[in-house]
């Protein structure tokens, strides 16, 4: 069974790079373009990793973060943040919230498939 991820991104172009360097990668997709999008597709499904982006509408990826912390099924799900925010109180308050990973926009597929099997070894 490959590993399920969950993409997490307001910005169908990001979700379409991402989705094309992880399913090359043998791992199975997932997305959903924004917070409340992707606490509706937590349905009891397995995800062995949550990538998401911390500025979108409706929900922003922090909150998201700590909605996914709060349900018992979720709460050891590995969350790596992709985004532009690069300042280190942003950061900090992904950190603080629970995401394991950071990585800066724009990416390098490599560079990301290399933090993904980390995170999900």
């Amino acid at each position: 069974m490959s590993k399920r991820i969950l993409i997490v991104d307001d910005s169908g172009s990001v979700r379409s790079v991402l989705g094309i360097a992880l399913k090359g990668a043998g791992y199975e997709v997932v997305t959903a373009e924004d917070g409340v999008d992707a606490l509706s597709k937590l349905d009891g499904q397995r995800f062995h990793l949550i990538i998401s982006d911390v500025n979108m509408p409706n929900m922003d990826g922090i909150t998201l973060v700590k909605e996914v912390k709060k349900l018992a099924s979720y709460k050891f799900t590995p969350i790596c943040m992709l985004t532009t925010e690069a300042g280190e109180a942003k950061m900090q308050e992904g950190r603080a919230a629970g995401a394991k990973a950071w990585i800066v926009k724009p990416f390098q597929p490599p560079k990301l498939l290399d933090a993904v099997s980390k995170l999900i070894a």
